[in-house]
């Protein structure tokens, strides 16, 4: 190796190699271009690099921003690579926020943001308060903002991971009578989830960060026993917890760390409803400090417009 010559093997992490080359490794092509003075060789998801050493650093800070932003606004077109290889950050990012108000730039540009008052008082309140409890019916979009809210924390790297529980079945969490592992078995009780975060990162670059338990996905019990630090932790579902089961989470809260508990007290499948573990937080955890509670309703539903009437008429029944 020649004097001065210095080697460096970069892994790409979190995202597709096929998505930061580009199309028919367009944007690779740019990238060669804008290092002259390096050998750069790409085999899949490594770069090997020959060069000096700030010629090195500056590649490595460069590739770090295209795919900050990529994971960011799930996209990268050739005038963001141009410029974020120029060093034009601050253009770019002025471009790309259309709107402070969006959480997450989804899947195919998919522009996803609080839509209600209350949605609005989830995302503040989490910047607020280390756990957040969000009450209300069906439709109200408390699960897919919450995800929302956590997908964001991760992007920016506000967390390291997201953890989403939700009580299998009852409360019980009776798995045992399922066929299949336990993946097959839990699966079908957090679809809506798996549905959320399918609208927020590419199916391809979501299964390496659950393959890599970036993003994990459990039943309640799993969480027994457990520190969460550095985390965005999600409870689904809370109102089919008991109250035992309820603080065992709560208490798993680590050094930085946020929790978003959800909830729809007019579905508890527990027994007797007065068991419910949600109802028992909301009457003993109001006005501690660094916990807050959003009560979401019928004017919070974003599903079709025959969704509130529903709920509507069963509010005035019970």
């Amino acid at each position: 190796m020649a004097k001065g010559i210095n080697t460096k093997e970069i892994k790409i992490e979190y995202i597709d190699p096929l998505d930061l080359y580009g199309a028919n490794d367009k944007n690779l092509k740019k990238i060669k271009e804008s290092f002259p003075l390096l050998k750069i060789v790409a085999r899949g998801d490594v770069i090997k690099l020959a060069g000096s050493k700030a010629e090195i650093k500056r590649f490595e800070d460069r590739i770090e921003k295209l795919i900050k932003h990529f994971n960011k606004y799930n996209g990268l077109n050739e005038n963001n690579v141009e410029r974020l290889l120029n060093g034009e950050e601050k253009v770019v990012m002025a471009s790309s926020r259309e709107s402070s108000d969006i959480l997450v730039h989804g899947v195919g540009g998919k522009k996803i943001r609080a839509r209600t008052v209350n949605q609005r008082k989830m995302v503040d309140s989490t910047k607020e308060n280390d756990i957040v409890f969000a009450i209300g019916p069906a439709g109200t979009g408390k699960t897919y903002t919450a995800v929302a809210i956590a997908v964001q924390a991760l992007k920016n790297k506000e967390v390291e991971k997201i953890i989403l529980a939700r009580p299998a079945v009852e409360a019980g969490e009776h798995l045992g009578f399922l066929p299949g592992d336990l993946k097959e078995k839990f699966d079908p009780f957090v679809q809506p989830i798996y549905d959320a975060l399918g609208d927020m990162i590419k199916h391809d670059q979501l299964d390496i960060l659950m393959e890599k338990e970036v993003i994990q996905i459990a039943p309640l019990a799993y969480m027994r026993g457990r520190t969460l630090d550095h985390a965005f932790v999600i409870l689904d579902e809370a109102q089919n917890t008991t109250k035992a089961q309820l603080k065992m989470f709560l208490t798993r809260l680590g050094t930085s760390a946020k929790f978003i508990i959800t909830g729809d007290m007019t579905q508890v499948d527990l027994p007797r409803k007065n068991d419910s573990g949600l109802m028992h937080a909301k009457e003993i955890l109001t006005g501690i400090k660094g916990i807050d509670f959003i009560i979401l309703d019928s004017k919070d539903v974003v599903r079709h417009k025959l969704v509130k009437k529903i709920i509507g008429a069963y509010d005035k029944e019970d």
